[in-house]
């Protein structure tokens, strides 16, 4: 059968692979343990349940909603920006409801890219926004991210050799999967790049609350200048525990939030009005739920870097991010990422991400999201010993 024209530029997700290969062993009754899939396990705080259930009993919240979120909703996330950034935000002009972060990444890029465009995208990163430039039909040149190379040395030197020259530029901090962090001088660095070559910035800031060891995430949108060249995203699956809820947002630029709110407008008709409702308060409510969740993943954290290093898989604890980014043992790394999930699933009845996933330099890592207890973690690090054990690492 003929391919799609549009499906011929995506590649095969890698992670089917590790996933069949989970399922098949899970439908022979074994016990999987799943740290591949970053879908959080945590349920919503019971205030912004509670918020969803009253708004869904009454009847005119049933209608549809508008494509660019209800105003009360974009002044709540004015709010936000000004209480957590000192920000401000022009809830008419300058911002924007998503169906979640990813919804709206997606079709800021394909309303503002095309043929012809280049656009600038990390390697390793999360899918989508290597993708979205794919499916907008734009040019789509990498970025290694690498702790022992120069960043932004790697930019500009690829943003004076390319032809055409880029139009944008995705970053992503705290950043999955690598968990690098960053500091306001890095996003200060940013917008002078982006000044001077003219190119457009989005910034993924989905993980803006799950941050540890006193480590603050910053925000693009602090610095002067920032959204004169660029946008932010947020979405509220993370910090709030709503991944299912499909809500987020875009500030900063207003061409850019015109662009998405136009493209939107002949997509679709918004989120459902009462997710819309809910999500007011969790933004305008007690930060306390946030806390916890954020205390639950670093207890997860701690006990999963406690037990890689104690059977010798040397990781580095992160600051940011739901997940723990690994380099795989140097005895089994000539096998790649995907083989050594397979390897990890069959032996240690755990299932983790292949780095491959998220680009080629990604494939000498695998990725563990903190989705399981302590308990269950514990019990995935000694299954992991025993395959260490056989070879040395």
């Amino acid at each position: 059968m003929e391919e799609f024209p549009r499906l011929q530029r995506l590649p095969e997700y890698v992670f089917a692979t590790v996933n069949a290969l989970k399922m098949e062993a899970r439908r022979r009754g074994e016990d999987i343990i799943d740290l591949g899939m970053g879908n959080p396990d945590l349920p919503t705080p019971q205030h912004i349940v509670d918020k969803l259930i009253e708004a869904a009993k009454l009847g005119h919240n049933h209608r549809y909603s508008a494509s660019r979120g209800i105003p009360k909703l974009r002044e709540a996330i004015s709010s936000w920006y000004k209480r957590r950034f000192a920000v401000d935000i022009d809830p008419e002009t300058e911002a924007i409801a998503t169906i979640g972060a990813k919804e709206g990444l997606s079709h800021l890029v394909l309303a503002t890219t095309g043929p012809g465009d280049v656009v600038l995208v990390p390697n390793p990163t999360y899918p989508i926004h290597a993708y979205s430039v794919v499916i907008a039909g734009a040019g789509l040149v990498s970025i290694p991210l690498d702790p022992d190379r120069d960043f932004f040395e790697d930019l500009v030197t690829i943003t004076r050799l390319i032809r055409p020259r880029p139009k944008m530029l995705i970053i992503s901090y705290p950043h999955n999967p690598t968990t690098m962090v960053v500091d306001l001088e890095f996003f200060r660095k940013v917008v002078a790049y982006a000044q001077e070559y003219n190119v457009l910035i989005i910034h993924d800031f989905a993980y803006a609350d799950l941050v540890f060891d006193d480590y603050v995430a910053p925000s693009f949108l602090q610095i002067p200048g920032a959204k004169e060249v660029g946008v932010e995203l947020f979405s509220l699956s993370k910090s709030y525990s709503m991944p299912g809820w499909r809500l987020g947002f875009v500030c900063g630029n207003p061409r850019l939030v015109h662009a998405l709110t136009r493209i939107k407008s002949y997509l679709d008709y918004g989120v459902f009005q009462p997710i819309q409702i809910a999500s007011i308060i969790a933004l305008n409510g007690p930060y306390d739920c946030v806390r916890e969740i954020v205390a639950t993943y670093q207890e997860r954290r701690d006990a999963l870097c406690r037990g890689l290093q104690r059977i010798g898989w040397r990781v580095e604890p992160p600051k940011g991010t739901m997940f723990v980014w690994a380099k795989i043992p140097k005895r089994f790394r000539e096998m790649g990422s995907v083989e050594f999930c397979k390897m990890l699933i069959r032996e240690a009845k755990v299932a983790v991400s292949p780095g491959l996933g998220f680009g080629e330099y990604g494939d000498e890592y695998v990725r563990f999201a903190l989705v399981e207890n302590v308990h269950r973690t514990n019990q995935a690090i000694r299954g992991f010993k025993q395959v260490l054990q056989g070879k040395k690492t």
